[in-house]
């Protein structure tokens, strides 16, 4: 996810080529065919429900409830099919006609029992309060306390009340070595450092789950220290972090901080044993612009909130407006590590669809035809969103306020959205594995991440067109990421048959606990295996089979927000919006 690690303290060499020859081999075990690959958390009753199976499978699979053994559904298999990025052939099993609430196997002869099939109303209902809990996990400069966290309690590190100006971002007002106070925020990823860029995709997405899906979200309890309090959860959640993305604001001019981090990432320790001095280093122009963008779509947000938070929506306007105010006035402000630190980057010197999304949530929420100028909608391209292309987001936010446009523009949108929808639907319908994961430019850096974005993109489309193609292919995004896929492997802690027990995640490994902290995606298959100066081998090269379940493997096994988010989004959405069985 980040260009730039420091390398990990290397073990002693006989036991760093015992771990690794033994790592090499379990990964070789892990990466053959895993008999039935099924969705490991459940199904709600009318989803779209398919299971993978080996080429070679026998033809027919039955579907048995445990407990007691009865037959309650008879198939075949679809015939082999290639899919490229695992390099085998795969039969699948549509499961769709089971409806009925329970447990069940789908069980074919030669072949081990599946996982577990859970049948559910509720299926996603612990995954989604469990995904989105883990920002609290990830909060910097507070205790959790057990009560909250329970046996992840730890104590408060990262106060940031104490922050150093880095010769970078150094100005008349505020000159290097400058102290100012930064608290709250999330940590971004496995590491302790907190990035604006990537605060901003995360930030967004949550706001537009919460926008989007309301009722959901108001009957959620996570047990965090706001909980019954006079907002929902997740806008408390989301009020963490904005009000650390407040303090990255300089109010001289406008201009925001890309970050705030040490020089080098800390080692493999809990928070509190973390006490590097920490930095805000240089203003960015996508910094200014996420931060805009963000605070706009924030002010709508909380407007219906003016009672419990009184005066805070016209703040996040007028933050917004500065941020785009000095973003319009430094446009090629791209930026570059400076040489003496050594964090995540997340440099990006293509700005177009920065100022595109910034425009698009400015004129959404202060309606000047300043911003829709600017925004030039007929010339923006739709793609699916990432912290380093923002664009498709731009495009999700005038979905969602299609009758605050005017006709032409409303008919733009839904003509993009859905278009966009369907080329990601027949990818799907046309894929061996019915997947819209088709070669190795999706599997990049986050590869899970980027596969829930598409689904994201996906319920956009079926939110307006109600093409069930749409939605189904969303669901299968989600079975991806729990476990229907070549490696059986459920790609979120805790849950699942087979979930990831050591991701690169600094709490996860130094607190002594054997269970990681739960609800985080893990980054997903990596071809590119940046990690392997530090990493045993990988078991394979192929794109959807490049993991390694270590906590060594940040190319492949780290979390972060920006790749919760959306699992969050998706999850909730595939709740709210499957429908009930007729």
């Amino acid at each position: 996810m980040k260009p730039t690690r420091l390398p990990r303290h290397a073990a002693p060499s006989f036991f760093r080529r015992l771990a690794a020859g033994l790592l090499a081999a379990a990964g070789a075990f892990g990466a053959q065919a895993q008999g039935i690959a099924v969705n490991q958390v459940g199904y709600l009753p009318a989803a779209a429900k398919w299971a993978a199976l080996p080429a070679d499978a026998a033809d027919e699979f039955r579907v048995v409830r445990v407990g007691s053994g009865d037959v309650v559904l008879r198939g075949r298999l679809g015939p082999a099919q290639t899919w490229a990025p695992a390099g085998a052939a795969v039969r699948l099993a549509d499961v769709s006609a089971l409806t009925d609430v329970g447990e069940y196997e789908l069980r074919v002869d030669g072949q081990p029992a599946s996982p577990r099939i859970r049948i559910a109303p509720d299926a996603y209902a612990a995954l989604n309060a469990a995904s989105l809990k883990a920002f609290y996990f990830n909060r910097a400069s507070t205790a959790l306390q057990s009560r909250h966290a329970g046996r992840w309690a730890r104590a408060a590190g990262h106060p940031d009340t104490d922050v150093l100006v880095h010769a970078s971002a150094a100005s008349d007002k505020r000159p290097e070595g400058t102290r100012l106070s930064s608290p709250k925020g999330w940590y971004d990823a496995g590491d302790y450092n907190k990035y604006i860029v990537n605060s901003g995709i995360s930030v967004y997405t949550l706001l537009a789950a919460w926008e989007q899906f309301p009722e959901l979200f108001k009957a959620q309890q996570l047990d965090i220290p706001e909980s019954g309090n006079d907002l929902p959860d997740v806008l408390d959640e989301v009020l963490w972090n904005l009000d650390w993305m407040l303090t990255m604001q300089d109010p001289a001019d406008g201009g925001v901080y890309h970050k705030l981090t040490n020089l080098g990432f800390d080692g493999s320790q809990m928070p509190h044993e973390a006490r590097a001095p920490r930095y805000v280093v240089a203003k960015s122009t996508a910094a200014a612009l996420d931060f805009a963008a963000v605070m706009a779509q924030a002010s709508r947000i909380f407007k219906p909130f003016e009672a419990q938070r009184p005066g805070f929506s016209a703040r996040l306007r007028e933050a917004a407006i500065a941020a785009w105010t000095w973003a319009r006035a430094n446009p090629q402000f791209a930026f570059k590590n400076p040489p003496d630190v050594r964090t995540g980057e997340y440099g990006d010197a293509q700005l177009d669809d920065e100022f595109a999304w910034a425009a698009a949530e400015l004129y959404l929420t202060t309606g000047n035809a300043h911003y829709r100028d600017v925004l030039a909608l007929e010339r923006q391209a739709i793609r699916v969103p990432s912290w380093g292309d923002v664009v498709g987001l731009a495009w999700m936010s005038l979905a969602q306020h299609r009758q605050s446009l005017s006709r032409a523009d409303a008919e733009l949108v839904t003509k993009r959205v859905t278009g966009l929808g369907d080329e990601l639907a027949a990818a799907w319908q046309s894929s061996a594995y019915r997947l819209t994961m088709q070669g190795p430019a999706d599997f990049v850096w986050g590869s899970n991440a980027h596969a829930l974005n598409q689904a994201l993109m996906l319920i956009q489309a079926y939110r307006l067109d109600g093409d069930r193609r749409k939605l189904d292919a969303a669901q299968s995004v989600l079975d991806y990421v729990l476990g229907r896929n070549p490696l059986g492997q459920s790609y979120v802690t805790g849950f699942g048959a087979k979930p990831p027990l050591h991701p690169h995640h600094r709490p996860s490994e130094a607190d002594g606990i054997d269970a990681p902290v739960p609800g985080f995606l893990a980054g997903g298959p990596n071809p590119g295996q940046q990690d392997q100066t530090n990493c045993p081998a990988y078991a394979s090269k192929l794109p959807a089979l490049s993991y390694l379940d270590h906590h060594c493997s940040y190319a492949s096994n780290e979390v972060a927000i920006n790749w919760n988010a959306p699992l969050v989004y998706v999850s909730a959405a595939v709740q709210a919006l499957t429908p009930k069985p007729r």
